[in-house]
């Protein structure tokens, strides 16, 4: 499907902040991103995306912004077109270390799984993991400003739906394939129901208050 001239120049945007950092003199960049932080189930998800090649023919933004079916476009175009890595932290270490620390650590995951080291990382947020021996670059509202970032926030979306779809075969009557874990009201009315399963954080509201949970 051809893109739009406006989805076409909002691309070029996206790009013109990662080549100010390759100008810079870094040999290359990931953008880095994670997707999970606010749901009440299942783990956070972080990638990390190096572009070998900008000239895409899929629509590449904030995944927040693209359908399912522009994400899933847009997630095999980036797997052929760029490095990428990606790490999973599950629900058990979220509810040992808190999520921010869950989502900091899948990001160095995610960044070492790439193999070679980034000359960079451009991180969407304003944190960044502090165990990386590497120039690293918080960017509020970074996988709506950079091309790099915007790809990570695909694969890590992507990446972590496809998760939830798969849980809800495994626990069904949730709905998790639906809101993939976040607290709609369809959810909350599945957990005042059913009570928690096993991928639920503990040390999340309502989760945290109910009667029988550790």
């Amino acid at each position: 499907m051809k893109k739009s001239a406006s989805a076409t120049k909002r691309q070029e945007q996206l790009r013109q902040l990662d080549q100010e950092f390759l100008n810079r003199g870094y040999s290359s960049l990931a953008g880095v991103d994670e997707a999970g932080r606010g749901p009440l189930a299942g783990p956070v998800v972080a990638s990390a995306v190096v572009v070998r090649d900008f000239s895409f023919t899929s629509t590449v933004n904030d995944s927040k912004k693209l359908s399912a079916k522009a994400r899933e476009a847009a997630f095999e175009e980036i797997h052929e077109k760029c490095s990428v890595g990606v790490a999973i932290v599950g629900h058990e270490v979220i509810d040992e270390v808190n999520v921010l620390r869950a989502a900091l650590r899948a990001m160095s995951e995610a960044v070492r799984s790439l193999g070679a080291m980034p000359g960079c990382l451009l991180i969407d947020g304003n944190r960044v993991p502090r165990d990386l021996k590497v120039m690293r670059y918080p960017l509020i509202g970074g996988d709506g400003r950079s091309f790099s970032v915007a790809c990570a926030s695909i694969v890590a979306k992507v990446t972590r739906d496809r998760i939830m779809d798969r849980y809800e075969d495994e626990y069904p009557g949730y709905g998790f394939a639906k809101h993939k874990g976040y607290g709609t009201p369809e959810h909350l009315k599945a957990l005042l129901e059913k009570g928690p399963c096993p991928i639920h954080r503990k040390t999340f509201e309502p989760i945290k208050s109910m009667a029988g949970v550790a």
